[in-house]
């Protein structure tokens, strides 16, 4: 993903913030292993990095961006079309932007590269760009933005039996996006935009969730 790779082999730990907007209604059946609402699926993927390292490289404060679809069931590999598209933190240094190449790319090992094995999409390019990526501390919002390109807003899901200031949130999902033993918290986009890497879509009102992430590499 970049034009000066990483060592493969460096340890490394990032942790954070993870959440998308996507096309299904709420909420995504993809998080319970199972099809997508209307059978295919485009979605919108934002990873707040709060500390991290790749070796002695420091990644705290940078974003990743990713735009994708795909048809069928992600989870039991019965799924087709799965294409892709990301942007990485313009803010990010030659030596950053290398670490997070290697990991968000599956070289590096840990997580991700399970899950881009798994979803195996097709990329369709990637570009570093300004991002911007906002998480409430009490998880009653959260956002990304590539100015021009990308919006994703989505405001935490609520109803009238849910306590005031409660979350709606899933234990043990079965199809976390970031790997086992984390937290979904669920919510409702206020903004689904894309318009880049031959994406192109633009609604509201649909399903969204946001995950904390702790991955370690590269084993």
């Amino acid at each position: 993903m970049t034009e000066q790779a990483a060592p493969a082999d460096t340890r490394w730990h990032l942790a954070g913030d993870w959440f998308d907007t996507c096309k299904c209604t709420v909420p995504c059946p993809c998080t319970f292993a199972q099809p997508p609402t209307y059978g295919d699926c485009d979605a919108v993927l934002a990873w707040r990095i709060r500390e991290g390292n790749y070796g002695d490289v420091r990644l705290d404060g940078l974003g990743v961006v990713m735009i994708g679809s795909f048809t069928g069931n992600l989870w039991t590999r019965e799924h087709t079309d799965a294409y892709a598209g990301v942007f990485i933190d313009e803010r990010a240094d030659e030596r950053q932007r290398a670490a997070l190449g290697a990991i968000f790319g599956g070289q590096a090992g840990g997580w991700p590269a399970e899950f881009g094995e798994m979803f195996g999409a097709e990329m369709r390019g990637m570009d570093f760009a300004p991002i911007r990526i906002s998480v409430d501390d009490d998880l009653g919002s959260w956002s990304a933005e590539v100015p021009g390109r990308v919006r994703a807003r989505a405001e935490a899901l609520t109803g009238p039996t849910t306590p005031e200031g409660a979350r709606v949130q899933v234990h043990n999902a079965p199809g976390a996006e970031v790997g086992p033993g984390q937290v979904a918290t669920w919510g409702r986009s206020t903004a689904h935009f894309a318009e880049a890497f031959g994406f192109s879509w633009d609604r509201s009102g649909r399903s969204s969730k946001h995950f904390p992430f702790d991955w370690n590499g590269p084993a």
